[in-house]
């Protein structure tokens, strides 16, 4: 099994955080999956936060499903807690599309009956509010606490540096046990760099006992999961009624002049 793990930070410019969570990755694959890691090289990769900023990665994101599907991996995982073109590429793919954000979410609610999110700062916080919104789950979360970390850099620094990482734990924790006293059975590091972090120095819960969902470790049994389902569903998974569906045959000529012959690649024109 060939697993392509998307993610949006950009390529090259975190080294700390792909060691990270390469580290995690290698812990979690399945004996006989091959997972390959691939951030957002042409435009961006540092601001997702930013809806502006975030539209102009999708397109990316988009454009490696098509090259996913053609170099014959299995499954694609968006690793973002934001779910960046996720049903736009399973409306494109023939492969399994699974998604960080709707993993972690679907995990917590099985783990406790109530939420808490700890964000990165209070710009993420209308981002992940659609994510709950979409999933219909907003009324298990018991709370959000900011770190107030401002950026992306910061958190490179807290992957890279032993005391610095200490702060950033200490400063997540806090946040984490804020959302306890309000109510959380269960704790999402709700930012895709720290949830590795914090998955990667064994921080598993918190002082007082609630469970932090590993992400991660989340999506990538979630997305072997899929292809196996896959495969014995004789080749069916994602759905071809109306969300998904894609263009028929007829009609893909017309789209392929006026935006390009990659879209829609799996489908024939008649």
């Amino acid at each position: 099994m060939r697993l392509w793990y998307q993610s949006v930070t950009r390529e090259g410019s975190f080294p700390s955080y792909r060691a990270t969570l390469q580290r995690l990755l290698d812990a979690a694959v399945s004996p006989g999956t091959e997972i390959e890691v691939h951030g957002i090289e042409r435009q961006g990769g540092t601001g997702d936060q930013y809806r502006y900023l975030a539209f102009l990665e999708t397109v990316e994101i988009l454009e490696n499903v098509h090259k996913a599907q053609e170099q014959g991996f299995d499954g694609f995982l968006i690793g973002n807690l934001f779910d960046p073109g996720l049903r736009e590429a399973r409306e494109i793919a023939d492969i399994p599309v699974i998604s960080l954000g709707e993993t972690v979410f679907q995990w917590a609610g099985m783990m406790g009956e109530s939420i808490g999110l700890v964000s990165i700062n209070k710009k993420f916080e209308p981002r992940l509010n659609d994510v709950l919104a979409r999933m219909r789950i907003q009324d298990k979360i018991a709370a959000t606490a900011s770190m107030a970390v401002p950026s992306m850099a910061e958190l490179e620094t807290a992957g890279a540096d032993g005391a610095a990482t200490q702060a950033l734990l200490k400063r997540f924790e806090d946040a984490a046990e804020e959302t306890v006293a309000a109510g959380a059975e269960v704790v999402v590091a709700a930012g895709g760099v720290v949830m590795a972090i914090v998955a990667d120095q064994g921080m598993n819960a918190t002082t007082s006992g609630a469970p932090i969902v590993n992400g991660v470790v989340a999506l990538v049994h979630q997305g072997e999961a899929a292809v196996r389902l896959r495969s014995m569903m004789g080749g069916n998974f994602t759905s071809a009624r109306l969300t998904y569906a894609k263009p028929t045959g007829n009609m893909i000529s017309g789209f392929r002049k006026a935006y390009g012959q990659r879209v829609y690649p799996g489908v024939e024109e008649k």
